[in-house]
């Protein structure tokens, strides 16, 4: 039975089994789970194949095989094909990142949907694309913008993970130790200033007030932790006292 709660990757006519492991290493990275073969030339549990997989034996256990395209796609309500070519067909185009709107969308309506991958070789040919829906496109160097499958697999893959998580944009991580509070940074930059008071710059009352809003401005920038106060105290008093 089909989870509809996710799209299913289809390989149209994969040629390599090492492609086919590693489209489902791909999966796997990205919770992906349903893997359709249409007319595979070699088995997706193939020693090859399952090597490539690099684990993801379940996805390849479980993978479905079909002898054309319009059975592989029979019970999906939406269909999405991937290609880097124009087909002159009338269709919508997709960046991998925006189809996930409607790909979400017609999830959560309890719509089943595919996304097609072609041939290593040649990529999905017209007549694929024409059972299509919309078409993704992956924007690359114009020049060179071919892409090994599981590469395909996994760009697309990702796009749909990153919708169903939440990362911080940015993390900074102290491990056993905390972010410096104000006081104690200004506590540092008191015994700083202290021991430059010989430096013929801070003794200058013209560059004084700048070469201090520099030293500010370093430490201010570096987001220093009570474990790094500490190390610059012990590194400042061992020059002071060469």
């Amino acid at each position: 039975m089909t989870d509809i709660t996710k799209p299913c990757i289809i390989l149209v006519r994969p040629q390599l089994a090492e492609n086919i492991g590693m489209t489902a290493r791909a999966m796997m990275n990205c919770n992906l789970e349903n893997l359709r073969l249409v007319s595979p030339k070699e088995s997706p549990v193939s020693a090859k194949a399952l090597a490539a997989s690099s684990g993801a034996d379940e996805i390849l256990q479980n993978a479905k095989i079909y002898n054309s395209l319009a059975d592989a796609v029979a019970d999906l309500q939406c269909v999405y094909a991937t290609t880097a070519r124009r087909r002159n067909q009338i269709k919508a185009i997709y960046t991998a990142e925006s189809v996930m709107t409607p790909i979400n969308q017609n999830l959560k309506n309890h719509n089943r949907c595919g996304i097609l991958f072609g041939p290593e070789r040649t990529g999905l040919e017209n007549d694929d694309v024409a059972i299509a829906d919309a078409i993704i496109e992956i924007p690359l160097n114009p020049k060179h913008c071919s892409l090994n499958l599981s590469q395909a697999v996994l760009l697309v893959g990702y796009e749909w993970y990153k919708t169903q998580i939440q990362t911080a944009d940015y993390q900074f991580i102290t491990n056993a130790t905390h972010p410096a509070s104000k006081e104690q940074l200004f506590a540092f930059f008191n015994f700083l200033e202290q021991e430059l008071s010989d430096f013929k710059n801070l003794k200058d009352n013209e560059k004084r007030p700048t070469l201090l809003r520099n030293l500010h401005n370093i430490f201010n920038r570096s987001q220093l932790t009570e474990q790094d106060i500490n190390t610059l105290y012990g590194i400042i008093k061992y020059l002071a006292d060469k």
